[in-house]
């Protein structure tokens, strides 16, 4: 408790200072992979944009550092996704909201009425909003209003950008449908680790089941496994899905329980749930993060 005071206290006193960036340059610090990689699609060149969570990082489990409460401290905008999905660190976004510098959260940005609530979530909303790429779209024009507000002159740029890759999205978006649509219906089943999928599956018609709930912090049970094991054999589903940033062994009990029942199903590769690829690499973008999933899904499905 003494330690979570303090870092609450390191977080006001550095951000209401609202120091200048150590390069002279705009920094903009966001929280997960997604989230970063639509603010640089923005803001281009004029923009240096990092964000502290990388490949196979778990963002309803992680901690900040002392490092993160550097960067943040440094920052001139922060990015997040919101809507509990840094669970450790919402209280930190919170008070940093009082300070002087632009803190953002993705789901602020949403409609209300298309965001899905568990009953399972204690009463907090699925924060995996990315899934949808035209929900996820619906943040651009908050993320334009937050850098114009820190580089007025940029604002042109910003703008021009923004409406790009908004098009961009929509593309995305429609080629999602079309391929998730060449799965027979009967074979539309996406079971993973936890329930991430959620908002996919509402935008794209396919049924999704997790084994775990909408956070990872919560621990699957025999009857959760149970459950899915007994749907995966009555339905003669093919395949089930590993993610990057959830260790395998909970579908790896999955297959085993399946096996046991004399039905084999595969794992039909890994998807990008709560963390995107490497950096430098296609799927270390959404755009590629997307694309991966979907063909992933639709090669082990069909």
């Amino acid at each position: 408790m003494i330690q979570r005071l303090l870092i609450l206290v390191t977080i006001i006193s550095v951000c209401s200072c609202g120091g200048p960036v150590d390069d002279g340059r705009i920094k903009a610090v966001c929280t997960i992979a997604q989230v970063a990689d639509v603010v640089r699609n923005v803001a281009g060149d004029r923009i240096e944009v990092v964000n502290m969570m990388g490949e196979g990082v778990d963002p309803h489990l992680y901690k900040a550092s002392p490092a993160d409460l550097g960067l943040l401290s440094r920052a001139s905008v922060v990015f997040y996704n919101g809507l509990m999905l840094e669970g450790r660190m919402t209280e930190i976004f919170e008070k940093m909201q009082d300070g002087p510098k632009p803190v953002i959260a993705f789901g602020d940005s949403m409609d209300p009425g298309l965001l899905r609530s568990p009953k399972e979530f204690e009463g907090h909303h699925d924060p995996h909003i990315w899934m949808s790429v035209n929900m996820w779209a619906d943040a651009v024009p908050t993320i334009v209003d937050a850098l114009v507000k820190v580089d007025p002159e940029g604002e042109a740029i910003y703008r021009a950008n923004g409406d790009v890759y908004q098009k961009k999205l929509a593309d995305l978006h429609a080629w999602v449908k079309a391929q998730i649509a060449t799965i027979p219906r009967e074979q539309r089943v996406l079971i993973t680790a936890h329930d991430a999928f959620g908002y996919f599956g509402d935008a794209y018609d396919i049924e999704v089941m997790g084994l775990q709930g909408i956070s990872t912090v919560s621990e699957f049970g025999l009857q959760d496994l149970q459950r899915l094991i007994d749907i995966i054999v009555e339905r003669n589903v093919k395949a089930v899905f590993v993610e990057s940033s959830v260790p395998a062994k909970s579908i790896e009990a999955l297959v085993a329980g399946c096996r046991g029942k004399g039905h084999e199903v595969v794992i039909g590769g890994e998807l990008f749930s709560d963390a995107m690829g490497a950096a430098g690499t296609d799927e270390g973008t959404y755009v590629g993060m997307i694309r991966h999933n979907v063909n992933t899904m639709a090669n082990s499905l069909k």
